[in-house]
């Protein structure tokens, strides 16, 4: 038996350990010839993560509310989300963490504090645990803003709703509210009103009973009003919930409540009885006073309006049926739908203004939502695009028994916002300078840039200042409140979307505000279809077929190059003049390859099946403005037939971007092509490129003529690691050069370039034995491609999920393995090997092999599969000969493998700087050619030029690749791996970009996880890793986009972007960037009563709150009831960061609540102390009455 030795096995251990950590060393720096040290300036301090504002329309909006002294507009979402809007380029955003429906918001006007508002929530009841829900958050206003009162129903508590005050502060990261206090209440709230400078809120509740709640102490008062006994005693009904309430204009001693049932009651609130009940046998939705007390309006679920009288309960003065059909014989009108909000709002020197929504009538089927002005005896009914959520009217003062005199209506719509000018004629609207018209089409890409030249956006909003709309209103935006802060970013940032309907928008990002800057319609060269019979020939997607899928731009010389869901690309340039192009330039493209299923294990090639095969030397095809040729194969399947058609009449083209080349790929045998996964755009180069998962495809946008044409295999050529061979193999060409295309001048594309390696011309030459396999194989085809269309079919049915906007689609699980293996739709589970396909191109001039002495212009093209091929490029020299003679492409055969799909490439010099590609400054293209002749005489010199072609040629350069799974740094010309990372073993990347930021580069990462992280370059050491936010459906992985300086950007809802930014600098200055929401106003004086009024008490009559609803006439309320709940963060949460006057006046009332706080503890201690002091004298003196009359021995 062998002996066994404890020595040896512990000297194993020790060897594996250390053998383990050298391995990992050498995973992040492996061996070869040791690269020269670069200075890396970028540490761990310089990132911070936070986030930094939100753009566009409030997603799901559910109430608003206005402040007609700071003149501020809050919006609240059905995900508890407030947004609030001051003057242009001043908003707000916070939002509360339960994700409670805001159905109620109102301000508290003019509050020192900071414009209060108060909003009445709903959430779900999901069972959860609730005791604090509302964690502390920080809103991005330089002082302090805001106090709300929350009102949410409770999740743990059925039928449990909590009054809520949240109070805003300055905070870091762009959002929050820090004070929190809370009371539960034991009934559902369906309905609070604040009188104007009140600090006590009424809250109705579903039982319909009324509460009244302290707003500063947030303590709730004994006084209540119980529905039994508002309504009649003779009533045999509850009433039903509270659906408003408000105090009468006159005299804050009456509380007009309204029931849903109809019923209305006045209530006397010093004498605690109902003064009038008013009865109509219609439900009510809203009521609104006569700003002189004397009548209410109503609106009612059958379409009516009712006037009353307060002193007449019988019956109403007037009843209105605004669009009801008068009948004859004085019959009552056919009833209408529900009149949801009316407003009632009078004018100094005129009729009264009565607003409403809804109340149309049954029979107008289609029409759409609309709003009635009632204005006297005029009538205006104002269509509006979507479903309206809310209204409310824009009055000069803010006290409700003065004249209101109504200058405007804010109209908020299910997907717009909407504001009427009511003092001109016709109504018209106010031009909106707010982001709202992000989803105007739902955005399906988005791109993002910083430090653009300085001349771009004036260009920009030159030609796009030609695109606006006419008729809006002639008076300024009335919503101004706030002031702007001082922005200390320079720099321009421009971001640009691609829509659903082939439309893309610029926009100027500079210094967290945004704009639009100009737009561009991709529609516009493509014919549009008329009716159902003349719909586009593609079955990619259903509907959309113009989405933009990609965009690739080069802001130094305003190239432009786009991607569509049809599997068409546009290149555009950018011009200042108004040309008309006759006719459009067009390239079609077949790229479709089929690969053969079986692998042989000895390497040998299958032989080829007997396909007709063309001439050897097949002759190009004549020059054509629109190759479509629009043929179908012998069996009645489509073939080189396009998606779209183009336009074949001339296009007038607008100053800005117009079109350059419109490329096309087609049909092949019956089946659609497939979506473009990678695109790529070089001016200096004059080249576009894109690719799928069939192949790449390179195209001379100078020359018209397509360049490159080759299926992912034959990029490997013989070093294909899957063994993979063409089922059916190309037409013969040279076999020096694969991939050429030999063009001259003129020459659109040549034939065996286009066509279908299995649809050539039949050859005379071939035997009948030939024609019987050929027509066997024919039948074979015919019965084989049905099956592949309806897989093509359902591939693009999933294709069509991944590309367009989710807010339509069912959102995807993010453990799909289509995702998982690539962004594209077109890499799919099945058959990966088979499905390669491209998912990153970069143009660049560096060394392409070993042996290279010095950089060439080359494009880096990288696939799903984690393979980087090079691609050299020899361009004519100068000018002169670049259009004359054809550019050279040919494969170099250089291969690097990565693990996962390539996502990102970027190059380094040999001093760690960035070097972008190669580019050309822009100059007008459509000028006379006079002018341009000493331009053609300069010679062709890029902007942006590789720093190590104009250093020594010994100098190396690094090539920074990312994939989904680790990232690489490759030392040139060696192709030695300097560094690696292993990014995510258990997720994957979905955005990486090499940024430049502080004076050096860093890789910048989001994976699927939620984890965003940065990391050095070139040695890639991790500078952040921060869990921010987890792929919850695939809007946020197409959209997220990192650019220079530390800034990021992501489409947070269908509505909205959220800007984050990742740079401790620009942390460190949001706030000089961010202006302010509340500024000091003083509150207008109160309407002169008159003296007469003031003689024979004709005023508004004033009511003392504090003294009926106090604790000292009204008691306290039931613990049952009530109960109270300090936030986290409490009030002293609210002391820090406010600074200026208005923080200084917000600090002082916050010391006095705080006061008034320990004054209320330290009078309850006192009572109680009280208490026990007469509990002690009372039995103190039993035991005296006890004893007294006994003698010392009964002790």
């Amino acid at each position: 038996m062998r002996k066994f030795n404890i020595r040896k096995v512990l000297d194993g251990l020790t060897a594996g350990s250390s053998s383990a950590s050298q391995q990992q060393q050498q995973q992040q720096h492996p061996p070869g010839n040791r690269e020269p040290e670069i200075q890396e300036t970028l540490q761990s301090e310089h990132f911070q993560l936070c986030k930094t504002v939100r753009h566009g329309f409030p997603y799901q909006p559910s109430a608003l509310a206005f402040d007609p002294v700071q003149k501020i507009l809050a919006v609240g979402t059905q995900t508890g989300a407030l947004r609030l809007f001051g003057r242009p380029g001043v908003e707000c955003y916070c939002q509360h963490d339960s994700g409670a429906a805001v159905i109620q918001l109102q301000f508290l006007i003019n509050e020192v504090g900071g414009g209060e508002i108060h909003y009445l929530c709903y959430s779900a009841e999901d069972g959860t645990d609730n005791k604090e829900p509302y964690g502390p958050r920080r809103a991005y206003i330089e002082v302090i803003l805001i106090s709300c009162i929350v009102i949410p129903r409770a999740r743990a508590i059925p039928n449990c709703s909590r009054v809520m005050m949240v109070m805003l502060q300055q905070g870091d990261d762009g959002h929050a509210a820090v004070g929190v206090m809370m009371v539960t209440l034991q009934q559902g709230v369906t309905f609070c009103h604040l009188p104007f400078q009140s600090k006590w809120l009424y809250v109705g509740t579903e039982r319909g009973n009324i509460h009244i709640v302290n707003v500063e102490s947030f303590t709730l008062s004994g006084y209540v009003i119980m529905w039994n006994k508002a309504i009649e005693l003779s009533s045999k009904s509850h009433p039903g919930p509270v659906v408003h309430i408000s105090d009468n204009p006159m005299d804050e001693g009456k509380l007009l409540i309204g029931f849903e049932s109809g019923t209305v009651v006045l209530w006397d609130l010093k004498s605690k009885k109902a003064d009038y009940r008013y009865t109509y046998d219609e439900a009510i939705h809203s009521v609104a006073w006569h700003h002189e007390g004397k009548q209410f309006i109503c609106s009612h679920s059958d379409g009516t309006l009712t006037i009353w009288n307060v002193r007449s309960p019988a019956k109403p003065v007037q009843t209105i049926t605004p669009h009801g059909k008068q009948l004859k014989d004085g019959k009552k009108p056919e009833p209408c739908k529900p009149i949801l909000k009316v407003e009632f709002k009078t004018t100094r020197s005129g009729e009264p203004f009565i607003i409403l929504s809804g109340g149309l009538s049954y029979d107008t089927v289609g029409r759409r939502p609309c709003l009635t002005v009632m204005h006297g005896k005029s009538t205006a009914v104002l269509e509006m695009d979507y479903s309206i959520v809310d209204f409310l009217t824009l009055c000069e003062t803010p006290y409700p028994n003065d004249f209101q005199e109504p200058y405007a209506v804010v109209v908020l719509l299910e997907k717009d916002l909407v504001l009427i000018d009511l003092a001109q004629n016709g109504y018209p609207i106010f031009e909106n300078p707010y982001p709202l018209s992000i989803h105007e089409s739902p955005v399906t890409c988005c791109e993002y840039f910083a430090d653009c030249p300085v001349d771009l956006i004036p260009a920009l909003y030159s030609v796009g200042a030609r695109q606006k709309r006419q008729g809006y209103s002639k008076k300024e935006w009335p919503i101004n409140g706030g002031n702007w802060g001082l922005g200390a970013q320079s720099y321009p940032e421009i971001i640009i979307t691609g829509h659903a309907d082939g439309s893309v928008k610029f926009w100027d990002a500079s210094a967290i505000t945004l704009q639009v800057l100009y737009k561009l319609k991709t529609s516009k060269v493509f014919e549009k279809s008329r009716n159902k019979d003349d719909r586009p020939n593609t079955d990619i997607v259903d509907e959309d077929p113009y989405a933009i899928q990609i965009i690739s731009w080069c802001p130094e010389s305003r190239m432009l190059c786009i991607a569509g869901v049809s599997a068409h690309v546009i290149v555009y340039r950018f011009s200042k003049q108004e040309v008309v192009t006759e006719v459009i330039p067009m390239l079609e493209v077949r790229l479709l390859y089929e690969i053969n299923d079986v692998e042989t294990p000895e390497g040998e090639q299958p032989p080829p099946l007997s396909t007709p095969v063309g001439s050897s030397n097949p002759q190009p095809t004549p020059p054509q403005s629109h190759p479509s040729t629009s043929s179908s194969s012998s069996d009645g399947l489509r073939d080189n037939v396009p998606c779209l058609k183009v336009k074949s009449s001339p296009l007038k083209q607008s100053p800005g971007y117009q079109t350059e080349l419109v490329i096309q790929l087609v049909w092949v045998g019956g089946e659609p092509p497939q979506q473009i996964t990678s695109l790529a755009l070089n001016s200096s180069y004059g080249l576009v490129v894109f690719g799928n998962c069939n192949g790449i495809a390179m195209v001379d946008y100078l020359q018209k003529a397509v360049l490159l044409n080759l299926s992912t295999i034959e990029l490997y050529g013989s070093n294909d690691p899957y063994r993979r061979e063409p089922r059916s193999p190309r037409k013969s060409r040279q076999p020096s050069g694969a991939g050429l295309c030999d063009i001259t001048e003129g020459t659109v594309v040549t034939e065996d370039r286009c066509k279908s390696p299995t649809s050539g011309s039949s050859s005379p030459h071939n035997s009948d034995d030939e024609q019987k396999v050929n027509n066997f194989i024919e039948k074979v085809k015919t019965k084989s491609r049905k099956f592949s269309k309806m897989v093509a079919s359902d591939l693009a049915k999933m294709s069509r999920k991944l590309s367009l906007p989710t807010d339509l689609k069912p959102d995807l699980d993010i453990k799909d393995n289509s995702f998982s293996r690539s962004r594209s739709s077109s890499v799919t589970s099945i058959d990966k090997e088979s499905r390669e396909a491209i998912s990153a191109l970069h143009f660049c001039e560096t060394y392409t092999r070993k042996a290279d002495s010095s950089p060439s212009p080359c494009l880096w093209v990288g696939t799903t599969l984690g393979t980087v091929f090079i691609i050299t490029l020899n361009l004519p020299p100068g000018p002169d000969q670049r259009l004359l003679q054809p550019v050279i492409v040919s494969p170099s055969g250089t291969i690097l493998r990565l693990k996962g799909a390539i996502l990102r490439m970027a190059f380094l010099d040999a001093t760690g700087c960035l070097m972008p590609p190669a580019s050309e400054p822009w100059k007008e293209h459509n000028v006379p050619e006079e002018k341009d002749e000493k331009e053609k005489l300069k010679k062709r010199r890029p902007v942006s030029v590789s720093p190590s072609s104009s250093q020594e040629i010994s100098e190396n350069q690094y090539a920074v690749i990312c994939s989904e799974k680790q990232a690489k740094v490759i030392s040139l010309p060696t192709q030695n791996c300097a560094y690696k990372q292993n990014i995510t073993e258990t997720s994957f990347v979905l955005r990486g970009d090499i940024v430049a930021l502080s004076n050096s580069v860093c890789l910048a990462c989001f994976c699927a996880n939620g984890h965003i992280m940065t990391f050095s370059l070139p040695s890639l050491r991790p500078l952040l890793d921060v869990y921010y936010l987890p792929l919850t459906n695939m809007r946020i992985a197409r959209t997220f986009c990192f650019t220079n300086n530390g800034q990021a950007l992501y489409l947070v809802s269908p509505t909205e972007i959220q800007r984050l930014t990742y740079s401790q600098e620009t942390c460190e200055n949001l706030q000089e960037m961010l202006g302010e929401l509340f500024t000091p106003v003083e509150t207008p004086e109160a309407p002169n009563r008159g003296f007469f009024k003031g003689l024979f008490g004709g005023g508004a009559q004033s009511l003392d709150r504090e003294e009926l609803f106090g604790e000292s006439s009204s008691g306290r309320a039931s613990r049952s009831l009530a109960q109270h709940i300090p936030g986290p963060g409490g009030i002293e949460g609210v002391k820090g960061a406010a600074s200026g006057v208005v923080g200084e006046l917000a600090r002082a009332r916050l010391a006095l609540d705080e006061r008034g706080q320990k004054l209320g503890d330290l009078e309850e201690r006192t009572a109680a102390m009280l208490s026990s002091a007469d509990s002690f004298s009372k039995h103190a003196h039993e035991m005296m009455l006890k004893y007294k009359d006994k003698k010392w021995y009964q002790f």
